[in-house]
């Protein structure tokens, strides 16, 4: 039997977004951001609130890099969403991490995080309900540590983070239990 637990953002899992951008004088903001997805084939959708540094720095620059926290750089991840931009003027430096300029759009890369997408900044959706960033993905970078021998990005090597909202915790992804497209297909033939 079920048991009622009221209103609760109850959808498992949720990725661990690391989401960087440049400020008005070039300065590397990331923050962490549990609420986005893909969207299409070449679109991410992040749901930022207006306001935040990150929001403002994207609206400015027109471009943003999102990365997968991995198991390596939970500690990090987590200051990214605890601390606020608006709030210490050197959050990023804290870390001592290292970001490069993208070849690709006007945002920096974390070079620490293994896997990145490069966005330029398509739509900002803003209603009564809802505060999203919508980016059009330009460019996907891997580190070789995490590919497969057929060059795609494994999940095993991935190690990436997802967050648990019922407990608020981290976990790591890795463990394949079936194929997609494939688990279901004796059901197709009844």
């Amino acid at each position: 039997m079920k048991k009622d637990l009221g209103v609760i953002p109850a959808v498992y899992p949720m990725p661990v977004l690391m989401v960087a951008a440049y400020d008005e004088n070039e300065k590397v903001n990331v923050m962490n951001a549990a609420w986005g997805q893909i969207c299409d084939e070449d679109k991410i959708i992040l749901f930022i609130g207006e306001g935040k540094r990150t929001w403002l720095n994207i609206k400015a620059s027109k471009a943003f890099t999102v990365a997968l926290a991995d198991r390596d750089h939970m500690d990090v991840a987590d200051f990214f969403g605890i601390a606020s931009g608006n709030k210490i003027d050197d959050k990023f430096e804290r870390t001592g991490y290292h970001a490069v300029p993208s070849d690709k759009v006007h945002a920096p890369i974390v070079e620490e995080f293994p896997l990145v997408m490069e966005c330029e900044l398509l739509d900002f959706l803003d209603t009564e309900h809802v505060s999203g960033i919508v980016g059009r993905i330009v460019n996907v970078k891997a580190e070789e540590s995490v590919l497969s021998d057929n060059g795609k990005v494994d999940p095993a090597k991935l190690n990436a983070l997802i967050f648990d909202q019922f407990q608020h915790g981290y976990y790591v992804t890795g463990e394949q239990v079936g194929k997609a497209w494939n688990a279901g297909a004796a059901l197709m033939k009844k």
